[in-house]
């Protein structure tokens, strides 16, 4: 009777959790690019060479109706980490300093004391490596962006390693931020691989940790590209465009001019910048040597006989700017119209029956990271933890539809909320609307003056949740308490 009762509770669980009923836990490889467009994959046809994330399209299941929780880079980054708001982890803006941007070079003992230096996550919030089984060996190689002291570092936070950068950008090859290097491996600063284009650095990194863990404990792998980011540069020619080696240029068309001189650059007087044809063909090439990155990765984990066992997830931090193309959504990076926060997403599970070949509709989001990875790896998630996100693999399964029906966004001044199929978007006083995104993904038609009542049940729902959030217990570096 005790060994039937047992039994049950054991499947109860498993069911529960939405995951297969097989003791061995999957490897899992995150994926994440950095400023990439929605339309922005080579299988959608807008002329783009990404086959590593097309065969992963084509293994796995594309998600088209998913978003991530801010509109940029740092907070994005946190909450996906974190399986919780911006506005709950206390990281809902940018850790970064402004001076730059109007072609001020940080002298370092300045730079030691600016907040782009002395920022960080709250050190009581976990990240995934946290969250999951204590057998479970993680890395991270690329970028970090939530905090550069040595208490913030990805190995003071619960990964095993790190090499890549800590802050929001750099230049792809001197690795330095607006002067300041930014590599670190672990908790050291380094300079050994300077002169050497990122992604192939990353690439490097993640196949070593491959190669080290395949075959042994299951592995957390989390590889945050910074392709196809605009390069962090002073100088308006580099910074105006996307670095990328002349080997993936070359597979675009030849542009003539690549430059321009203009009489006013935006933070300062006259500059040569990069033109837009320049600019599109640039971040292409970047976004075609990142592919070909991910497919050393897709090809080891076949040759390792892991591929099955192996969750993969893949998306954009947030919407595309630049050279992207983030047809057919309206809006870009920085800005909480569906171009800012829907992104492409990819996720492959053969293990896990996550169907292959796949579109899903479902509405989800970065999230759902935290409790899926925590239900795929049967693990209870602990007691004192609030999670904005939902277990998604019913959902990705066509079992169930998709756990969530509402999220909420805020930059600064900058609002959005989406309930069921709804959208009001709030881009400072003067621009605002609603919107049925499954009529109108491209928030053309805005309904408010024949919906007044719809239009303030978004406005009330955002500010129930944005009471919540005030009301969750505080965490800096933003807020006051």
């Amino acid at each position: 009777m005790i060994l039937r009762l047992l039994f049950c509770v054991y499947f109860a669980t498993i069911f529960t959790h939405g995951v297969q009923a097989d003791t061995k836990s999957p490897n899992i490889i995150l994926i994440v690019s950095d400023d990439q467009g929605y339309n922005d994959l080579g299988l959608l046809g807008n002329g783009i060479i990404t086959p590593a994330l097309d065969r992963l399209a084509t293994e796995g299941t594309r998600l088209t109706n998913f978003y991530v929780a801010w509109p940029a880079c740092t907070p994005s980054r946190a909450s996906l980490l974190t399986g919780r708001y911006p506005q709950r982890n206390g990281i809902y803006d940018m850790i970064r300093n402004e001076a730059p941007d109007y072609g001020y070079e940080y002298k370092p003992g300045e730079y030691d004391v600016t907040f782009e230096r002395i920022g960080g996550m709250d050190l009581r919030e976990k990240f995934i490596p946290d969250l999951l089984p204590s057998r479970y060996r993680s890395g991270i190689y690329g970028k970090w962006d939530l905090g550069t002291l040595k208490r913030f570092l990805p190995t003071s936070r619960g990964f095993d390693h790190f090499y890549g950068f800590v802050n929001t950008g750099v230049d792809y090859f001197t690795h330095e931020r607006y002067g300041v290097h930014s590599m670190y491996r672990d908790l050291e600063l380094t300079t050994e691989d300077t002169g050497t284009y990122c992604t192939y650095l990353f690439e490097r990194e993640a196949l070593k940790f491959l190669e080290a863990h395949s075959g042994q404990d299951p592995f957390f792998l989390y590889v945050p590209f910074n392709a196809p980011h605009n390069s962090s540069a002073l100088e308006p020619q580099i910074r105006t465009s996307v670095q990328a080696p002349d080997k993936y240029k070359k597979m675009y068309p030849q542009v003539d001019p690549e430059f321009q001189d203009i009489a006013k650059y935006k933070y300062g007087g006259p500059a040569k910048v990069t033109t837009k044809p320049a600019r599109q063909r640039d971040y292409r090439a970047a976004v075609t040597c990142m592919d070909d990155s991910i497919g050393k990765m897709l090809t080891l984990l076949d040759e390792k006989d892991i591929a099955d066992d192996t969750i993969v997830v893949f998306f954009s931090d947030n919407g595309g700017s630049g050279g992207a193309d983030n047809s057919p959504l309206h809006g870009r990076k920085a800005q909480t119209w569906e171009g800012g926060i829907r992104v492409p997403c990819i996720v492959r599970w053969p293990g896990g029956n996550v169907p292959a070949g796949a579109t899903n509709a479902a509405f989800l989001s970065s999230l759902e990271l935290v409790p899926s990875f925590a239900a795929a790896t049967n693990h209870q998630l602990p007691e004192d933890f609030i999670s904005d996100g939902y277990n998604w693999w019913p959902a990705l399964r066509g079992e169930t539809s998709s756990p969530r029906t509402e999220m909420f966004w805020k930059r600064r001044n900058q609002l959005g909320a989406r309930v069921g199929d709804w959208k009001w978007t709030m881009m400072g006083e003067k621009q605002q609307g609603l919107y049925h995104l499954a009529e109108d993904i491209g928030e053309t038609n805005d309904l408010s003056q024949q919906n007044p009542e719809k239009l303030a049940e978004l406005k009330a729902a955002f500010a129930n949740w944005l009471k919540t959030m005030e009301e969750a217990e505080p965490r800096g570096p933003f807020r006051d308490f």
